[in-house]
């Protein structure tokens, strides 16, 4: 089981990486949690008359998987999210495998916040994503 760290324990510049193809079932489950039925997430028809040619995973599905890499392999979930930024830079379609790099951008002691950043990229190395995101700490790890 993954220990959750103190922000005592972070460092600038620690890092993870992880790899994971999106799915059709990513997307399924993701649209009929969110309600984000989007013709482009759904439609073949009409996703294949957009510039892309076909449907897209959803973008903040896409993005959502940064926050968890970040909470379940670099940082745990004792921090608490105050703002998240994230661009899409280019398209994610089901069956891309994405690589995520997620790491540790500043931290702020007197605020006991991190700065987390994140880029991911498909298979064929374009960047579909990037990230910049803050973390706030409490001043005790909860027992």
């Amino acid at each position: 089981m993954y220990e959750p760290k103190s922000f005592n324990d972070l460092k600038v510049n620690d890092k993870v990486s992880l790899s994971k193809t999106i799915t059709e079932a990513d997307g399924a489950l993701y649209i009929a949690a969110t309600g984000d039925f989007g013709p482009v997430h759904v439609d073949e028809i009409y996703a294949g008359a957009t510039r892309f040619g076909r449907r897209l995973a959803p973008g903040i599905m896409v993005a959502g998987l940064c926050t968890s890499i970040l909470t379940s392999e670099l940082v745990g979930t004792i921090g608490v999210s105050v703002e998240d930024r994230f661009w899409f830079t280019g398209p994610v379609f089901y069956g891309d495998t994405l690589t995520f790099d997620v790491w540790i951008a500043e931290q702020h002691d007197e605020t006991r916040t991190i700065i987390w950043e994140a880029s991911a990229r498909n298979e064929g190395g374009l960047e579909v994503l990037k990230a910049r995101a803050s973390l706030k700490f409490p001043r005790r790890k909860p027992s």
